[in-house]
Parts: C-alpha cells; sequence; structure tokens
C-alpha cells in the first residue's frame, strides 16, 4: 500500500501541486494539507481520494507554489521591516547591503506579506483541481501496480521455497514410522521378563497404532500444499481485499507448518521446518503492502 504520485497545474497565475504518499494501515486513514483557496472543497477532495485509493495512510497535499520576491507588487512587501533587518546588517557589517542579501530579506515571513485570493472557485477552476488531483492518484496508482509486480514476484519465489522444502520432507519420512516402532519395540524389550509377561500385547499394539497416527504428517502435507496454491490464486484475483485474505491465508499456512514441526521427531525434519517459518515471516512483513 506504499506508493507515491505527484502532479502540477496552474491556479490563478500560480504553479498548483498536488502529492499524495501512503503507508501501510488496516483501513482508510486520510490526512489533507489544502491551500487557503481549495479548503471549501475539502470533503469534496476527501471523497475523491477515499474512493480510488481504498485504503493505507494517506497523506494528500494541494499547495501553492511560493511566489519569488521580485514578483511580488510593493503593496505585499512590508517595507519597514526590511529596512530595519538592511539596518541591522549596515551595523553589524558595515556598508552597503549586497543584491543577495537584500533578496534574502525580501523573502523572510514578516516582509512577504502575500494577499492570498481566497474567493470561491469558478466551475472551471474546480474542474481542473479535480483533473489535477487525478492525475496526482493515477501516477500513485501506477507506483503501487508496479510495486505489487514486485511483490508478487518476490512472494511467488518465497512460495516456491516453501513448496521445494515440503518435498525435502518426503525421503525423511519414508520409513520414519518404521524406525519410530522399532525404537519403542526395543524400549519394551528392555523391561523385565516379569513386566513383559503382564503387559497386554493387544491393548499395546493398539496404543502404538495410535501413537504412531498422532505422528504421521499426511494431513498436514496435503493442507500445506493446498493453503500454497490458494495463495498463488489469490494473487492472481482482481478486486480489493486481496491483501487482508493473503494474510488469512498466510495464518494457515503457519499453522500446518507449527504442527508439521510438533510432529517432527527428527532433527533433519525440524531443520526444515525453522527454514519454513523463516520464509514465512518474510511473507507476512510484505503481505501488509498488498490492498
Amino acid at each position: 500500500m506504499t506508493g507515491y504520485g505527484k502532479a502540477e497545474s496552474q491556479l490563478r497565475g500560480r504553479k498548483l501541486i498536488c502529492e499524495i504518499r501512503s503507508l501501510n494501515s488496516k483501513s482508510m486513514d486520510l490526512s489533507v494539507r489544502l491551500a487557503p483557496q481549495l479548503r471549501a472543497r475539502e470533503l469534496e477532495l476527501r471523497a475523491i481520494v477515499s474512493q480510488r485509493l481504498e485504503r493505507g495512510k494517506v497523506d494528500m497535499a494541494m499547495y501553492m507554489e511560493e511566489p519569488s520576491a521580485v514578483s511580488l507588487q510593493p503593496s505585499a512587501i512590508n517595507w519597514e521591516a526590511a529596512k530595519m533587518y538592511a539596518a541591522q546588517y549596515k551595523t553589524q557589517f558595515g556598508g552597503e547591503v549586497p543584491a543577495e542579501v537584500m533578496a534574502s530579506i525580501l523573502r523572510l515571513p514578516d516582509v512577504l506579506k502575500q494577499q492570498e485570493d481566497v474567493s470561491e472557485l469558478t466551475e472551471e477552476e474546480w474542474n481542473n483541481v479535480q483533473a489535477l488531483l487525478n492525475t496526482a492518484i493515477d501516477a500513485f496508482i501506477a507506483f503501487r501496480t508496479q510495486e505489487g509486480a514486485a511483490l508478487q514476484a518476490m512472494f511467488t519465489e518465497k512460495l516456491d521455497g516453501i513448496a521445494d522444502l515440503l518435498r525435502q520432507v518426503e525421503p525423511l519420512e519414508k520409513g520414519r514410522v518404521a524406525k519410530i516402532r522399532e525404537r519403542l519395540e526395543q524400549s519394551l524389550a528392555q523391561l523385565s521378563a516379569d513386566t513383559q509377561a503382564q503387559i497386554d500385547r493387544n491393548r499395546l499394539e493398539q496404543e502404538m497404532i495410535y501413537y504412531l497416527e498422532k505422528l504421521d504428517i499426511t494431513e498436514e502435507k496435503v493442507r500445506l500444499t493446498n493453503h500454497i496454491k490458494y495463495f498463488r490464486e489469490t494473487m492472481d484475483a482482481n478486486g480489493s481485499g486481496v491483501g487482508k485474505k493473503l494474510g488469512f491465508i498466510a495464518q494457515e499456512l503457519g499453522r500446518e507448518i507449527n504442527t508439521l514441526g510438533s510432529k517432527s521427531n527428527q532433527s533433519e525434519m525440524q531443520i526444515i521446518v525453522v527454514k519454513m517459518k523463516d520464509i514465512l515471516e518474510q511473507i507476512k512483513e510484505q503481505v501488509l503492502n498488498v490492498l
């Protein structure tokens, strides 16, 4: 949702500039700064931005370019203040005031007395302001689109990484249950003959089957594969709310990876699970940038 857009136009003989910036946010959080001539139209401008940008912490500014001192009419300059500053310069440094210093003095806030024309916008001026705002929004959306394409490429790479790690689990899983069963039977064999004689072999077999089924990760692998597929399909979908949906899918990916880790009683599989979690965290961080 981060982005930037800028456009320029003319209003009453001066340059009118519109800038839009955005950071991540779960909803639309719009901050507006307007030139005095546009404040009466703030609600309409807010409505345009909110409708087109959907959500994000958006900062929209429309301001007039400050005029240069030489372009001001004599009545727009506080000559008394200018003379005071010039006199202070002469007292401090002596001699005449250089032209570049005088130009700087004429730009001081209390020397410039810019008279803003805050009369109501004409229909033509309002149409131009709306066109300027929409042009800035177009540039902003183009920026977001470019960022979105880069994010999709990154997500695809990360999902490929998780899928590749999941495939690395399969060779480790083969014979895993048989090894666990063998280890349990070896532990039972170490018991005394009297203890072994008291064991109900049928009940023992049932408990062992139940224990081994609890360690089976087939369902987790299937669900993890389906979530990866759904994440890819959602990235290609159009419309709003895609970012929130990707966030939910990322949470489900995390649940399956965590369950996979809890059932992994082999160091090699646990290392793979840690790598999956690291990749998933990178995905979750960037999902916040998706609308």
